[in-house]
């Protein structure tokens, strides 16, 4: 049985560009490589058997570090099936012992952990330049806390202020704390 896998990092992103060809069974998530709860990505390693072949566009959609993705290797491996990389063009098996193979797999996964490592570097000097310039991080608020605040000093109730705006009580106490 051929056994796709693909995975973007975002909701918004899309699985077009990886093409896997015809498969018998495909597993897709929306998720980040860096996260370690890939439902699909377990369900696909629980799913596969002797014989199976998995088929993966790129190393960085399987893994972000060289770790992961030698561990997710062997697991594809001990049960019985093998693993191929189409942009990489590398398939791994119980019974390859390509050293080559096995060396451009490390030196792959090694650039996509560095390319990771740097995404989050840029990522945490935007966000540190932006505190200097004290722009606004996060998402932008909806509600105004002082309409929280007059209303709670007209209604002395927190759920009554909840009702009223269509919000949460916890937003509600996290918006007076702010105003106070």
């Amino acid at each position: 049985m051929i056994v796709g896998y693909k995975r973007v990092s975002s909701v918004e992103q899309k699985f077009d560009r990886q093409d896997l060809g015809e498969v018998d069974k495909l597993f897709e998530e929306k998720v980040s490589g860096a996260s370690a709860d890939r439902t699909a990505l377990n369900e696909m390693l629980s799913f596969v058997r002797e014989g199976d072949e998995v088929i993966v566009y790129s190393i960085d959609r399987l893994a972000r570090d060289l770790r992961d993705l030698e561990t997710i290797i062997n697991k594809v491996i001990d049960n019985g099936a093998s693993i191929t990389f189409i942009t990489e063009k590398l398939t791994f098996d119980g019974n390859s012992e390509n050293a080559l193979d096995k060396l451009m797999l490390q030196i792959m996964g090694a650039f996509a952990e560095f390319e990771r490592k740097l995404i989050r570097k840029r990522q945490l000097e935007g966000i540190e330049k932006a505190r200097a310039n004290n722009k606004h991080l996060g998402r932008v608020a909806t509600i105004d806390k002082e309409v929280v605040k007059r209303l709670f000093t007209e209604y002395k109730s927190a759920t009554k202020v909840a009702k009223h705006l269509n919000i949460s009580r916890n937003s509600v106490y996290r918006l007076l704390q702010k105003a106070a």
